[in-house]
């Protein structure tokens, strides 16, 4: 059984985002209501405060509102009964953005790579690399800060900039890209703690021991899995507790970033006077690892003669001076060199170049001499220290980049700034400058001060273990070892914080399907709530505003009301109660919510059916997910165990080269994408791009995408390929399964300006005939709820578009539009609702007319835009124009064939619709028989080609029909059709049917009797229901006279009251093979048979003559096919014969399923050439 949660009105307190009271306007009745502006000088606009709030009431809520701080500062309650208080922002530029900066950019690579890269690509390349990197992220701190200024960002930084600015799609696989490089960089940071601790601080504490020679790297990479995974379940549990005591480090871990630059500075100077003393040990020119011996040579002196030293046994089979030795210890010299020599020795020249090398060989220094030995083995355990990796530019480019990262960290705290337009620019920008100025510096002063080989030493084994950055602060090492260990641990508490908010703020704009799930089990049973609290510890999303529509309540992670962001504002609750604009949209205070636990869905009823079920269509449902809900204190509990997943698969790696250039990329995608919103804003100059910052271009914007894009492929192509493949996989996904918003962003705008361009393009002139495709207007018709009578029509409109081209679904509604704006609203929401059914991809267009005929004919008129407009018109048959309640449904539809005949547009007509195949039908076999009597375009021929592109018509055979007269040649017309198909590259069978000439029948004559006598009742139908009557009997009493008197004349049998419209194959055979004289006699013995069949239209009686044999025909070749295509004939000239033309019509197409009426528009749509 679901859980009941009663929801109850919450009083709040000014100032904190929410509103106190109640309102009369609101919760009171009528008199309540008028009594509010009684005695006011407004009441000119009294009646529109319902749907427009007073200027000085919206400027109070907005004074009010305050956004809750994002991301790093924890709200929790101090006890559970009262209510959650928000922190005043009050942070100013340098403690909410600059410092923040500086330590998210300031890190890890800083203090375990940095001079690694300056040995391995030399001081030039060096700063190559690092001005590449900090001119990225300047250019895209630049477009950053525009889209910063240009209105408030809450929470999500970066993804919300990104998404607001060019739509859910980019702004969804960007939000997840970025997501994923956080987390990564959480795991990047860990390691970087523990490669301190394990190698810096206790190598002893290694829990996995290396077994044999040359597997102590594989070592460490299992100890740092090990304890990676532990610490990283520390550091979760940390974050779960609280965040508070994360922000209380963080501080702490300032301090330890900053004091560990300065000795480093510090250390800089004092080699200009005092260098330290750290030998390094060469064999030859050979780098010694300095972990197995002490002194720096073979042999030593001592009281009792000349003894080896441990250096020996390490290259010796034994420790007598006669032992076998390395070829190549035996032949080199043993050296020392100064590690650092100081600022002043002028070492920098040395390290200006690169010294790339591959894995496995030696770190040698260029210029010592050294004896080469043929065929030397590099055998494990002997004490070189060898490169761990092969080095190159590209692949220092990828470890270096994320040092440069989190310029973003001051936009994810906009919510906690005091002047967020002002600070965010300001303390980014003088953040990138700061630490741009600490890279440059600190590679030109490595370069300057220390040795070269020991540089390219990676875990400074040659300074028997040392971090060599620590070896060159003062005043100890343990400055920098102790001072790395805790920036990197708080650099990863930090990303373990802000990569689940991040995902929190995206689970809750709804985009992506996959984040929305059930926050709640039950039975599924659905339960009406009211507004105010939920028990239980329940609650509704916050931020829910981005998934409502305008007018919809917003609710935050108290349930109280509480108002949406000023840049998506949704609806703002007033004191006490919702402003007019809810009250505008049908909901009030009061009003039911509809929650089904086990769907994860709560709904707003605005419209309740009886017995409180909700009316269809009238809900806005609000999806409550699993990684968008969190604690009471808004902590995201199940985004920060998916991140802590996704986490210890980086840790798993172990090695931090290789976690490195994975977040490199996400990083990338996430500012170049920045750097192209930017852009797209700026060029499409939309009324809203303001930004205070003002010191930006577009141009800078494109630089800082290009470059961006550059650097992911300079950092690994394949790597960039596979993130843009998974960005890419991101975006189609919520292209196709995403919920579709509207917030305004570039992309819509740039589509607009693209779809602008292209329609005045179009513009110039009709299609060529190669280009032309049907553009089709499809009339529905609607019932007494405004659903729609044929479903079939879209169905068979989907099959013949194919999602080509231009489709409209048009649709009449008969009255003014002020009484029929709610219908018209419900007829085109089930209209929008079956199009989507029947995958009819389209724009629907419906118009409120004070008739049927006039709206039909200004649909014809102006549906479409510019080149874009239909030139096609498919609408049903009218099969009720025969039925006496419905007298002018013949005439719109003889009036709308001349519409689209004076529109020079095609006109298809669906005869029996409802037996239409639907989209998931495969019609395994028969035929399409196209009629080709009169030539109309080509229409009739490309038709069927496009409908066998779909799979529910691509089994089917494709037959053409046509007529020979008498004179004509039914050989040689055979032959003509299949070289003209031929070259129209059109599969068919063709075959002629010859129509002879011959006597009017007498079947003939009786229908035209009887179609005549219908017109000349339905003519009556206009006149009164008194006169309908009169006039009735009196065509009644006429008939029956004329039957009399036709009956004492000849033996013929009466005319039965009412004539049948149908009839069968055999009696058209029948008549059709009777034998007729024809000279003049013959007629007169015809008509003596009815004396009134001489008194009809002559012209009447040919048109329905060729009526019935051509029924007769197409019956005796088509009777079985799918669908038949036919020549649609064109309406009176004169419109006294309306009526008749229907007839002819009906008669035409009597016992067929389905058919196809085609008119053509007057010009060629197909043609032979290419």
């Amino acid at each position: 059984m679901a859980a009941l949660w009663v929801l109850e009105p919450l009083a709040t307190s000014p100032g904190d985002g929410r509103w106190t009271g109640s309102s009369g306007a609101v919760n009171g009745g009528e008199a309540e209501r008028e009594s509010l502006f009684e005695g006011k000088n407004m009441a000119l606009f009294e009646e529109e405060m319902d749907s427009n709030p007073m200027v000085s009431s919206l400027l109070n809520k907005l004074a009010n509102y305050t956004n809750l701080s994002q991301g790093v500062v924890e709200h929790e309650q101090a006890e559970d009964s009262q209510r959650r208080e928000a922190r005043s922002p009050g942070m100013g530029t340098l403690i909410g953005v600059y410092l923040p900066c500086l330590q998210n950019i300031l890190g890890v690579i800083l203090f375990l790579r940095l001079t690694w890269i300056v040995g391995a690509a030399g001081v030039l390349e060096s700063l190559l690399i690092v001005s590449m990197c900090c001119i990225c992220t300047m250019l895209t701190a630049i477009s950053m800060s525009a889209i910063a200024t240009n209105g408030v960002v809450p929470a999500g930084g970066s993804y919300y900039m990104i998404s607001r600015s060019l739509g859910p799609e980019f702004g969804g696989a960007v939000g997840l890209c970025f997501y994923l490089g956080t987390t990564f960089a959480g795991a990047m940071y860990i390691l970087g703690t523990i490669e301190i601790f394990l190698t810096y601080i206790s190598p002893s504490a290694a829990v996995v021991r290396a077994g044999a020679a040359g597997s102590e790297a594989a070592a460490l990479l299992h100890s740092m899995r090990v304890y990676g995974t532990c610490t990283l379940a520390l550091m979760a549990t940390v974050v779960f507790v609280g965040v508070k005591y994360v922000n209380k480090l963080a501080l702490v871990f300032l301090a330890c970033v900053l004091l560990s630059i300065l000795a480093i500075y510090a250390g800089v100077v004092k080699t200009a006077f005092d260098p330290p003393d750290i030998p390094v040990c060469l064999l030859g020119n050979r780098t010694l690892s300095r972990r197995g011996f002490d002194v720096c040579a073979k042999t030593h002196s001592t009281a009792n003669g000349t003894r080896t030293t441990a250096l020996w046994g390490l290259f010796c089979n034994g420790s007598e001076p006669g032992a076998a030795c390395d070829a190549y210890f035996a032949q080199n010299n043993l050296t020392e060199t100064q590690g650092i020599p100081g600022v002043a020795s002028g070492v920098l020249l040395d390290n200006l170049w690169s010294a790339y090398a591959a894995k496995g060989e030696f770190v040698d220094k260029k210029g010592v001499p050294s004896v080469s030995v043929p065929e030397e083995g590099r055998a494990g355990g002997l004490p070189y220290v060898l490169s761990d990796i092969t080095t190159y530019f590209t692949m220092l480019v990828g470890i270096y980049f994320p040092s440069v990262t989190g310029i973003m960290a001051g936009s994810n705290r906009s919510g906690d700034l005091k002047d967020a337009q002002k600070s965010i620019p300001t303390g980014t920008i003088l953040a990138i400058v700061t630490t741009s100025f600490i890279y440059l510096s600190c590679i030109v002063l490595f370069g300057a001060c220390i040795e070269g080989v020991i540089l390219r030493d990676k875990f400074g084994e040659a300074l028997q273990g040392n971090l060599v950055i620590g070896m060159l602060a003062w005043p100890s090492p343990w400055v920098i070892v102790i001072g790395s260990f805790f920036s990197t641990c708080g650099a990863g508490l930090q990303s373990l914080t802000g990569a689940p908010r991040l995902l929190q703020a995206i689970a809750r704009d709804g985009v992506i399907p996959f984040l929305q799930h059930p926050w709640a089990t039950g039975s599924g049973q659905e339960q009406l709530f009211k507004p105010g609290v939920l028990e239980h510890g329940a609650h509704l999303p916050e931020s829910s505003a981005s998934h409502m529509a305008v007018g919809d309540p917003v609710w935050d992670t108290g349930c109280h009301p509480a108002p949406a962001s000023a840049a998506e504002s949704r609806a703002l609750w007033a004191p006490g109660g919702v402003t007019s604009r809810v009250w505008a949209s049908g909901w009030r205070p009061g009003s039911p919510l509809l929650c089904t636990p086990a769907s994860g869905t709560c709904q707003l009823a605005r419209h309740l059916a009886p017995g409180g079920a909700p009316a269809p269509g009238s809900h806005a449902a609000v999806h409550l997910q699993v990684f968008g809900h969190g604690k009471a204190n808004g902590e995201p509990t199940w985004a920060l165990l998916l991140t802590a997943l996704i986490c210890e698969t980086g840790i798993l790696i172990a090695s931090l080269d290789s976690v490195a250039p994975i977040l490199s990329m996400f990083f990338l995608m996430c500012y170049m994408f920045v750097n192209l919103a930017c852009a797209v804003q700026t060029l499409l100059r939309t009324p809203n791009w303001r930004p205070r910052f003002q010191y930006y271009h577009w141009t800078l914007s494109f630089l800082g995408m290009s470059l961006c894009l550059a650097l992911m492929f300079i950092c690994s192509w394949y790597y960039a390929l596979l993130a843009m493949l998974v960005a890419g996989c991101i975006y189609k996904y919520i292209e196709y399964r995403g919920a579709e918003k509207e917030w305004g962003d570039g992309i819509r705008g740039l589509s607009l300006n693209a779809a602008r361009y292209a329609l005045l393009r179009v513009e110039h002139g009709p299609p060529h005939t190669k280009n032309w495709r049907p553009q089709v207007l499809v009339m529905l018709n609607l019932d007494a709820e405004q659903r729609v009578k044929h479903p079939r029509l879209l169905s068979f409109t989907t099959q013949l578009k194919a999602g080509k081209g231009l489709t409209i679904v048009g649709s009449v509604l008969e009255g003014t539009y002020l009484d029929k704006h709610a219908e018209a609203q419900q007829a085109e929401e089930n209209i929008r609702s079956l199009m989507g059914t029947e995958k009819t991809k389209g724009f629907c267009q419906l118009v409120v007319s004070s008739s049927l005929r006039d709206g039909m004919s200004h649909l014809i008129q102006s549906a479409g835009l510019g080149g874009m407009k239909h030139n096609t018109v498919l609408l049903a048959w009218p099969q009720s124009w025969k039925e006496a309640d419905n007298p002018f449904s013949w005439k719109n539809f003889v009036d709308t064939v001349r519409d689209t005949t004076a529109a020079q547009q095609a006109l298809l007509v669906a005869k029996n619709v409802d037996l239409f195949p639907q989209n998931q039908e495969r019609l395994s076999d028969g035929n399409i028989d196209v009629w080709w009597i009169v030539h109309d375009g080509g229409l009739l021929m490309l038709l069927p080609f496009l409908l066998r592109q779909h799979k529910v018509w691509r089994r089917c055979r494709m037959r053409i029909f046509t007529v020979a007269q008498v004179d004509d040649n039914s050989v040689q017309m055979k032959k003509d059709l299949q070289t003209f198909l031929y070259h129209l590259r059109i599969s068919a069978e063709v075959e002629v049917v010859e129509m002879v000439e011959n006597d009017i029948s007498a079947f003939t004559y009786e229908k035209t009797l009887v179609m005549e006598q219908r017109s000349q009742m339905l003519k009556q139908m206009q006149l009164s229901k008194t006169e309908q009557e009169r006039e009735a009997q009196l065509i009644h009493d006429r008939n029956t006279a004329s039957h009399s008197a036709g009956a004492a004349r000849a033996p013929a049998p009466a005319t039965p009251d009412r004539v049948q419209m149908t009839w069968t194959k055999e009696k058209l055979v029948a008549e059709k093979h009777k034998n007729r004289d024809s000279g003049v006699s013959g007629f007169k013995d015809l008509f003596s048979l009815k004396p009134e069949w001489g008194h009809l239209n002559q012209s009447n009686v040919r048109r329905m003559h060729t009526a019935v044999k051509l029924n007769g025909v197409v019956l005796g070749k088509s009777q079985d096919a799918q669908l038949v295509l036919l020549n649609m004939p064109g309406p009176p000239k004169n419109r006294q014969g309306d009526e008749n033309y229907m007839e002819f019509l009906e008669v035409l197409t009597e016992g067929l399923d389905r058919v196809l009426l085609v008119r053509g528009s007057g010009r060629e749509v197909i043609t032979i050439y290419s």
